[in-house]
Formats: C-alpha cells, sequence, structure tokens
C-alpha cells in the first residue's frame, strides 16, 4: 500500500455508503455533536460506492454546514472494500474509526473505540452484543464468527461488524480488496498488531433494507480459505500441496495394498470401484506434488522476501 502522509488531526471517520441518503445527514450530525465534545479535532470521509438515490448530494448539503465533512463517489458499485480502501487512502487522522452509513452502528461509541485505542490497541472490533438484524442472518454470522475464529486464532465474536477503530499505522499497512474487508482484524491479527474486541450498542435500520445477499456467507469462507493459504502458503507451496498429495497418496496405497495382497493370496483382481479409486488416488498425488514443486520454482524465481514489522530498534 503507497505511504500515507502524516496524520493532520485526531480522528478520521471513515463511512462507506451505498444508497444511503436518508441516513446519512442525521449521521453526520451525530459525528460531529460527538466528536466535538471529545475536543478532538476531525474529519469525516463518505465514500459513496455508486449510489442512485442522491446519497453525494445529501452528504455535500451537510458538508456546506460542516467543512469536516468530504465525499467521494465512486462511478458504480465496487464493494465495500473498495470504499474502505479509498477512505484509508484518504484517511489523516491518528485514529481512523469505520462505521456503516444507516444508522445501526452508535456514533456516540466512538469516545471508548478511540480511547482503547490510545490505551495501546492497534484495532478495535466491535461486538454487536445484542445484534438488531433478523434470526438467518444472526445465526449466519455466529456460524461464520465462530469458524474464522477457530481458523485464525483470533478470538473475536464478531469479525465484521463495521464499528472498528485503527491505529493509523494499521490502515497504512493492511491492503483491503476483493471481499476481504470482513477479515480486517484477522489481517491485523496475522500482521502481529494487537487486536482487541469492545461491546458497542446497535439499533434497528430505519431506513432501506440491508445491502447483503445469501451469496456473502459462502464468499465469506472462500475468502478465509484464501486468506489462510496467502498467508501462511506463500513462500512454501509445497507444503501445502504436499501434504494434500501425501494424504491422497496415503489413502491409495492402504486400497491398493489390500488389493496386491489379495491378489499375492491366489485372489483374482476384477476391476471394481474401489481399485478405480485407489489408481485415481495415486494420480493425484502425483499431480499434488508437481503443482506444489511447480509452485516452488516459481517463488524461488521471484526471491520473494515476507514482509515484516520491527516494534522497537535501538
Amino acid at each position: 500500500m503507497a505511504e500515507r502522509a502524516a496524520p493532520i488531526c485526531d480522528i478520521s471517520v471513515v463511512i462507506p455508503a451505498y444508497n444511503e441518503a436518508e441516513s446519512l445527514p442525521e449521521l453526520l450530525e451525530r459525528i460531529d455533536e460527538v466528536v466535538r465534545g471529545m475536543g478532538r479535532t476531525y474529519e469525516v470521509w463518505v465514500i459513496d460506492d455508486g449510489s442512485r438515490d442522491g446519497t453525494f448530494a445529501a452528504v455535500e448539503e451537510v458538508a456546506r454546514r460542516l467543512p469536516q465533512v468530504h465525499a467521494v463517489a465512486f462511478h458504480r458499485n465496487f464493494g465495500k472494500a473498495a470504499a474502505l480502501s479509498a477512505g484509508f487512502a484518504r484517511a489523516r487522522g491518528r485514529v481512523v474509526i469505520t462505521m456503516d452509513a444507516d444508522l445501526q452502528d452508535d456514533p456516540a461509541e466512538i469516545p471508548r473505540l478511540a480511547a482503547a485505542i490510545e490505551a495501546g490497541s492497534d484495532l478495535v472490533s466491535g461486538w454487536k452484543q445484542d445484534r438488531q438484524d433478523g434470526f438467518i442472518k444472526n445465526q449466519s454470522s455466529r456460524v461464520f464468527n465462530g469458524v474464522t475464529a477457530l481458523m485464525i486464532g483470533l478470538r473475536l465474536h464478531d469479525f465484521n461488524c463495521g464499528l472498528k477503530a485503527y491505529r493509523d499505522e494499521v490502515v497504512r499497512t493492511v491492503r483491503v480488496y476483493g471481499e476481504m474487508h470482513r477479515f480486517i482484524p484477522a489481517m491485523a491479527h496475522l500482521d502481529g498488531f494487537r487486536v482487541t474486541e469492545l461491546p458497542v450498542r446497535h439499533h434497528r435500520r430505519r431506513h432501506g433494507q440491508t445491502k447483503y445477499g445469501p451469496n456473502r456467507f459462502l464468499n465469506g469462507f472462500l475468502d478465509l480459505l484464501t486468506l489462510l493459504f496467502l498467508n501462511s502458503r506463500a513462500t512454501s507451496p509445497l507444503h501445502f500441496f504436499g501434504r494434500i498429495g501425501l494424504l491422497m497418496f496415503v489413502l491409495g496405497s492402504g486400497i491398493n495394498g489390500y488389493f496386491l495382497f489379495e491378489w499375492a493370496t491366489g485372489h483374482g483382481l476384477r476391476l471394481r470401484p474401489l481399485l478405480l479409486l485407489g489408481v485415481v488416488l495415486f494420480i493425484m498425488a502425483i499431480q499434488f506434488v508437481s503443482l506444489g514443486l511447480m509452485s516452488e520454482l516459481i517463488v524461488a524465481g521471484r526471491h520473494p522476501e515476507r514482509e515484516y514489522r520491527v516494534r522497537r530498534e535501538f
């Protein structure tokens, strides 16, 4: 990620928005009231992700009264990850707060989130303990969060809460693309940042409708596999593909060893589905190991150096 300029204010608030013209004026006014009450300097970046309901015009109207408010309008809908990336690139606060535009996230939580960053956390993820969403969305999120916590090794209840606080170094380091915004706490944790969690209030949606469909659940697990692969196997692909090949080789050996014993003891061999499975497993084992070796050649040719962060030096 390109180097960001030095901070010029205390708090930056980044708000991805898609068709939220009804909610944004109230949200921006409440943010101004809360942050001014903290006695901090601030800015707000609203990223209009291709809205068709006058979202950008609504933000422009508020900005006439509040010069701290800025907006970016995309030509079309690129998704929340792209909106966050654009906001991170422009944010100049020492603490960066992200929140959804639908008034379900409460601006009154900003002081607590900022205080947690100042107390030593690098990223503070909101936890919607009393989540005001439908049953299916709540339960699917619970399963998703549980699986993600288990596979990443980071104990969070709510990875995908839109209300988060970041130290400015985190938004300079974490690269958000595709639909990886769900895993920003996981990416920060894997990069060595200190990630903590804070219970936050969550309100029912008052305007519009949710922008998330059923595909989000499946896409989330596929993105999780991508994250795990890229983080742990980018410099050792043979370790990944080789383990799969070894497992198939062991299973194939067991099956074919059984039939070899049958043949050696005088029993005739017939074409059976289990015998075919053993042969297929052998072939696939060779293919996976070969794929790992070819990937190693590609990686070795590029001479990659794994990125690292220095916490202290003297």
